[in-house]
């Protein structure tokens, strides 16, 4: 039996357990104890571990030979590069600026950067690259169309209608359908030289070119030596009125080396030396005629 004298048992729990369950009511110690404690104990065992040089350079060669395992599989490798909507001549040039050479793992190409090199040929105006299926480098490309051969004091160029220079012409005669501008800062208003040269397509046999004068108006250099100066306002305007007189009157069939329409309200005409000796001469005729 039970003695009597013996004491009762407390089954309340001793202060230090009390003050244990107080803390693990406060949320920011749970917080402490539960991830703050565990992440300093990892971060711990991670710097000692990579204190050694060894250990580090052991787990170096082991990611990269993961790595190689898994570029060097067939199906992440790139055997060809394919070149559409570029010509002959750009697709053999972008080829030696690439210098690619197949096969290639997909992990070795940057394509941003080969896009890059690529994008700055001066006759490409865009390009897309991707590795399509089957191990092709896909390389889509937009040319710029030049529109007019461009003289400059380096040498002739052609340009697109934005300015753009696409490439060298070799010579005048290797681009007769395109026409000919000339003058500082002609390429900056190609589309209003394109403008003009729609302007005077009843003259389009006889018009050389266009040349830029001052960087602000256009002269049209017609052949005979025959030039006409247009204003910098209301420019095709002016030409269009001087066409329409050559078309009533022949304008344009005289004697005449220079129509001067910059001053829209007193256009002036300037003969030829020949037109002025034979007025000269028939002017004393007339005189001395009249004197008689």
């Amino acid at each position: 039996m039970r003695s009597l004298s013996a004491a009762p048992r407390d089954n309340a729990p001793s202060r230090w357990a009390y003050r244990f369950e107080r803390l693990m009511l406060t949320p920011l110690f749970r917080f402490f104890l539960r991830v703050i404690v565990p992440f300093g104990v990892v971060a711990t065992a991670t710097t000692i571990w990579f204190a050694d040089a060894q250990r580090r350079e052991d787990l170096n060669i082991a990611i990269n030979d993961l790595r190689r395992g898994i570029a060097e599989r067939p199906e992440f490798s790139v055997s060809a590069m394919a070149i559409d909507g570029a010509s002959e001549g750009i697709a053999e040039e972008i080829r030696e600026i690439l210098s690619l050479s197949f096969p290639v793992s997909q992990f070795d190409l940057d394509l941003e950067g080969l896009r890059a090199q690529v994008v700055e040929l001066p006759a490409i105006a865009s390009a897309s690259l991707r590795v399509r299926p089957g191990g092709i480098l896909q390389l889509n490309i937009s040319e710029r169309t030049p529109v007019a051969v461009w003289r400059t004091h380096e040498g002739l160029a052609l340009i697109d209608p934005d300015g753009h220079v696409t490439g060298p012409a070799l010579s005048r005669h290797a681009h007769p359908e395109m026409p000919l501008i000339a003058g500082e800062g002609a390429d900056l208003v190609v589309r209003e030289a394109l403008h003009l040269l729609a302007a005077a397509e009843p003259l389009k046999a006889r018009v050389i070119g266009l040349v830029r004068v001052g960087e602000r108006r256009w002269d049209v250099v017609l052949d005979r030596g025959q030039r006409i100066l247009l204003p910098e306002q209301g420019a095709v305007e002016a030409l269009d009125r001087v066409v329409a007189l050559h078309s009533a009157e022949e304008l344009l069939e005289r004697d005449i080396q220079v129509v001067d329409m910059r001053l829209a309200r007193r256009p002036t005409i300037q003969l030829t030396e020949n037109a002025v000796e034979d007025w000269w001469r028939t002017s004393k005729t007339t005189l001395g005629t009249t004197g008689q």
